[in-house]
C-alpha cells in the first residue's frame, strides 16, 4: 500500500519518510498542495495519507468529509500539533477510514499509528483519547481572552500572512510565531486558518472590505 504525506513542513516530511519508508519497502510520496494531493489519489486511491490538517490546504472538517467520500478507499491520519475534541468526535463518527496522531506522541506511537492504517485499522493516539475521555464539566466554557500579541497576529493570518511572513514583519522568529499561532487555534477552538479568518471577521478584527482586497 502506498503513502502519500501530505505536510507542509521539510522537517516532518523528513522524519515521516524515516518512519513510513521501512513499512512500505520504497520511498513513501509527498504532496505538496490539495491540487497535487487529488492527483495522487485519483491514480492510488487505497493509499493511506499522513495529513497535517491544521497547516494543508483543507478548509474545514465539511471538506474533509467530503474528500473522504470522494475516496473511500483511502485511509487517512490527521498528523497535527493540535485538534479540538468537538472536531475529532464528528470527523471519527462520520469518518470510520480516520486515525488521530498529535506531532507530540513519542515515535513508537507515530509508528503503530501508521501501521494501523496500513492495515486498514483505526487509531486513536493516547493525548488524543485522553482529552475525549475528559469529563466535559471539567472544562467550562470561559470567555475567549487573546494578548494584545495573538490579536495582531491573528489579524495577520486573516489577511492572509504566512507565518514565515508575520515573523519576518515583527522581527520574530518562526517558532515563537508559529506557538502564538497554536495557542489562537487553542484558544478559539478552530483547526485551520479559515475556521480563524471567519472567527476573526465575526469579532471585528478584520474588516471585511479590508479581507476582500
Amino acid at each position: 500500500m502506498d503513502i502519500i504525506l501530505a505536510d507542509n513542513q521539510d522537517i516532518t516530511r523528513a522524519g515521516l519518510m524515516y518512519v513510513c519508508n521501512p513499512m512500505i519497502g520504497s520511498g513513501a510520496q509527498t504532496a505538496e498542495d490539495k491540487t497535487e494531493l487529488l492527483e495522487m489519489l485519483k491514480k492510488q486511491p487505497e493509499a493511506v495519507v499522513v495529513l497535517d490538517y491544521t497547516l494543508f490546504d483543507i478548509n474545514d472538517a465539511d471538506e474533509l468529509e467530503i474528500l473522504n467520500e470522494r475516496f473511500p478507499k483511502a485511509w487517512w491520519v490527521l498528523f497535527c500539533v493540535d485538534l479540538t475534541c468537538d472536531f475529532v468526535r464528528r470527523i471519527i463518527s462520520v469518518c470510520p477510514r480516520v486515525s488521530v496522531l498529535l506531532k507530540e506522541s513519542p515515535l513508537a506511537e507515530i509508528s503503530e499509528c501508521i501501521n494501523y492504517a496500513l492495515h486498514s485499522r483505526r487509531y486513536i493516539c493516547q493525548r488524543m483519547t485522553e482529552l475525549l475521555l475528559a469529563p466535559t464539566s471539567a472544562r467550562a466554557e470561559e470567555e475567549v481572552k487573546l494578548t494584545p500579541t495573538e490579536t495582531e497576529i491573528l489579524k495577520d493570518i486573516a489577511l492572509g500572512m504566512t507565518t514565515k511572513e508575520i515573523a519576518e514583519k515583527r522581527f520574530s522568529s518562526f517558532h515563537t510565531v508559529n506557538t502564538h499561532r497554536k495557542n489562537i487555534f487553542r484558544k478559539l477552538g478552530v483547526n485551520n486558518v479559515h475556521e480563524a479568518t471567519k472567527y476573526a471577521l465575526r469579532a471585528g478584527l478584520v474588516d471585511s472590505a479590508e479581507y476582500y482586497i
